[in-house]
């Protein structure tokens, strides 16, 4: 019984290990297209809000930016 908890164990953690070297390697990956966008113009730090909103629920980001709308009024930004 240890013996095959050992191995699932062993198992387990290489499963980790790799897919922690695959997220690595997508890391890199997604950094390269940065690059190419800031080596043709973009403006990178834009591109990663725009993904970060792009992730988001519909109800978030209309509930995000009417608080962000809110904020500014009361700072008088705008």
């Amino acid at each position: 019984m240890a013996e095959t908890t050992d191995d699932r164990l062993r198992l387990l953690i290489e499963r980790v290990e790799r897919l922690e070297e695959e997220k690595k390697g997508i890391g890199d990956d997604i950094r390269d297209v940065y690059n190419e966008a800031k080596a043709v113009g973009y403006d990178v730090k834009i591109m990663r809000q725009i993904v970060r909103i792009r992730k988001m629920k519909p109800d978030d980001r209309r509930e995000m930016d009417m608080l962000l709308d809110t904020y500014k009024t009361a700072l008088g930004i705008d």
